[in-house]
């Protein structure tokens, strides 16, 4: 991640500008794609998504932090595009003149806008609202795509300079500092973070007058400041939230982000249903945090999880499915329907059907205080954020699955040592065979065999010492590290059925397969009739981002099913 104050300042009018600089941006080679220029014709056929306005030299056409209007399409004049951040920095991102569309990607859904847009001279511009800029896309393929384009690159654009986030202050090992890192990481959100022993980051927390306790501090672009914020409480500042209608009643409700559910979304929506997402963290689920994921069709050269979940999500947004996060579903109210999912922050969501995708939540072992370690010094996936903290440094990995072996490839680029405890004797019962040659390969990779984790020792910055319940053959009882990272696999997360009718197994997977009457019913169909189950939080399901998939579209032909039978009317599926 850039920060903006690596970038070079000049001085503009007596006021600190900053100004975007590309040659160090893995975007530079794309800029004919980030920026393209309509032609006449072009613009002809956009015109009936959108309206004509007028705007005055030095009015604002967008605001950083206001919900933004949709696409512009700029007909006569010139805007100028630039950053101005919650302590008054501002950030020159470009100029456009006619024939140049204004948008990111975050517009398919109306998000606020990251940056501002300021004519500089009078501007005439086609206003093309997020609904005309969906069916737009759907309805003009080739020019669709070509735009589409341009909106996803002009957002990594932004993450890469930090524009139009929030600034984070604190310690680098802070987890509270880590966990709001990894969160806007994850959802794909341009932020910067200042560490607090820095000039600039101790002339901020004196002017906030701000206390141990109240860090980490967050500014977000309009000026507010949050202290030791929660997700939800950075979320409703940077107005990630979407305003949920109590009254609208949806087609489908999927409950979890991940590939399956984000399947779902994206096959139901093209297919006109009205759909909402749920998820209380990011898009992607365990899978969004593989650094790498090798095996999955149509990427020879591999995909990070990340980038994979980021382009699902987007394709969600292109069909008009809703996506709502962080929002925590704690019930379902399954008696009659349509059914009610009840949310921690207040409210319900309505639905003639309920797709539970939550996925599975990450297992902990039975380790003395192990919870006074999350996120000082013990970890649960391995995200650029993590590996940074433990650059050039020797870390304990516990775990013998895929993802633990994408981890272990991915932290041996940035560690110095990589110590992997797995209780069996190898890995060629539990991880893919390319993952065991490569880490095999890796000269600062050692593998210890039969071992596990003992205790855990601590001293003033967090965990010092991850100790052996027996010693290795050579000895050793202990590692001295700060970082220990476990991927001992995940229990489903099913606790929110127990208020319905629902039926779990022993170990809470969700049963499919079979009706409330016992008879034999379509596969993903739960005990309760239009509550379905995908993914890893289905019993039976096999734990492959690709089977998710699968399971994502094949309960969208179930619904339809179960929609037209409610309705009488025969409905056709999409290819």
């Amino acid at each position: 991640m850039l920060s903006t104050q690596e970038v070079p300042t000049q001085e503009v009018e007596g006021q600190q500008t900053v100004v975007a600089d590309a040659p160090f941006s893995t975007l530079s080679t794309r800029m004919h794609q980030m920026f393209p220029a309509l032609t006449c014709a072009e613009i002809d056929r956009l015109r009936r998504f959108g309206e004509i306005g007028h705007w005055q030299a030095g009015e604002l056409l967008f605001e950083t932090g206001h919900t933004g209007p949709g696409m512009f399409v700029l007909l006569e004049g010139r805007v100028k595009i630039y950053q101005r951040d919650g302590i008054g920095r501002e950030v020159l991102i470009n100029e456009h003149g006619a024939g140049h569309f204004l948008a990111e990607v975050g517009q398919l859904s109306g998000r606020p806008a990251l940056v501002n847009g300021m004519a500089l001279c009078e501007v005439k511009a086609l206003l093309i609202p997020p609904t005309g800029l969906r069916a737009l896309i759907v309805a003009e393929a080739e020019l669709g795509e070509r735009i589409m384009r341009a909106l996803i690159l002009r957002r990594v654009s932004l993450i890469e300079k930090g524009a139009g986030g929030p600034i984070l202050i604190g310690n680098s090992s802070d987890a509270r500092l880590v966990m709001l890192q990894g969160f806007l990481s994850r959802n794909g959100h341009p932020h910067s973070v200042i560490d607090e022993r820095d000039e600039d980051a101790l002339r901020l927390i004196e002017q906030f007058a701000a206390q141990r306790e109240d860090m980490p501090l967050v500014i977000c672009p309009d000026g507010t400041v949050l202290h030791h914020p929660s997700m939800p409480e950075l979320a409703t500042c940077l107005g990630l939230l979407p305003d949920l209608d109590d009254s609208h009643v949806y087609d489908v409700a999927i409950v979890g982000a991940g590939p399956a559910g984000l399947a779902t979304a994206v096959y139901a929506a093209s297919e006109g249903l009205s759909v909402i997402v749920l998820d209380s963290r990011a898009p992607g689920g365990q899978a969004g945090a593989s650094s790498r994921i090798e095996n999955y069709l149509g990427f020879p050269t591999g995909i990070s999880g990340q980038a994979l979940a980021g382009r699902a999500f987007v394709q969600a947004q292109k069909f008009g499915a809703r996506v709502a996060i962080p929002v925590h579903v704690t019930a379902l109210k399954c008696a009659e329907s349509p059914y009610q999912l009840e949310l921690k922050c207040g409210g319900h969501i309505t639905s003639r059907t309920i797709v539970i995708a939550s996925g599975a939540v990450y297992r902990r072992p039975a380790l003395e205080g192990l919870d006074r370690f999350d996120g000082r010094g013990v970890y649960y996936w391995a995200s650029p954020v993590e590996a940074k903290l433990c650059k050039r440094q020797e870390v304990v990995l516990v775990g013998g699955g895929n993802s633990a072996g994408q981890a272990i490839v991915y932290l041996a680029t940035h560690a110095a040592k990589v110590h992997v405890l797995i209780r069996r004797s190898g890995f060629e019962a539990t991880m893919s065979r390319y993952l065991i040659d490569r880490i095999r390969s890796l000269p600062n990779v050692s593998v210890h065999p039969n071992s596990e984790v003992g205790r855990l020792e601590a001293d003033e910055s967090g965990l010092a010492s991850v100790g052996l319940k027996k010693p290795l053959p050579d000895g050793v009882d202990h590692f001295d590290t700060r970082h220990l990272f476990l991927f001992t696999g995940a229990d489903p997360n099913t606790d929110w059925l127990r208020t319905c009718g629902v039926q779990l197994d022993a170990k809470g997977f969700v049963l499919t397969g079979t009706g409330a009457d016992g008879v034999a019913a379509c596969d993903l169909a739960t005990s309760v009739e239009g509550v379905y189950a995908i993914g890893d939080a289905r019993a039976g399901s096999t734990k492959r981002v690709a089977a998710a998939v699968g399971e994502g579209a094949a309960v969208v032909a179930q619904i339809h099913q179960l929609l037209a039978a409610s309705t009488g009317e025969a409905v056709a599926l999409g290819a």
